[in-house]
């Protein structure tokens, strides 16, 4: 599945489905093919997902060179939608996808 994500504060963004179920999974949601995020809840999601970033990017007691850090972290996947979920808030409207 491929995800949409629409706002009037923001353009498009699509995300392919396993980095979109992780998303809403971080979320505390279970992946949907339709969904929204209302205005009220944004301060809360985006406080999950810096979390989130913080800890993936938070060095492991058990960390050895051998084990490098994936190509593309969990910042640089999630920070176009905390970019949303700010301009969404900023302007007071809901996040949608698939409708």
């Amino acid at each position: 599945m491929i995800y949409k994500f629409k706002s009037p504060a923001t353009g498009d963004l699509i995300m392919l489905g396993p980095q979109g179920d992780q998303l809403l999974r971080l979320l505390g949601r279970e992946p949907a093919a339709q969904g929204i995020v209302e205005a009220a809840d944004m301060p809360a999601a985006l406080q999950v997902l810096q979390a989130a970033i913080a800890a993936a990017e938070a060095p492991a007691a058990d960390a050895t060179q051998d084990n490098p850090a994936p190509a593309v972290g969990l910042r640089q996947r999630l920070w176009p939608m905390v970019e949303m979920l700010r301009r969404a808030q900023a302007a007071d409207v809901a996040v949608v996808w698939g409708v």
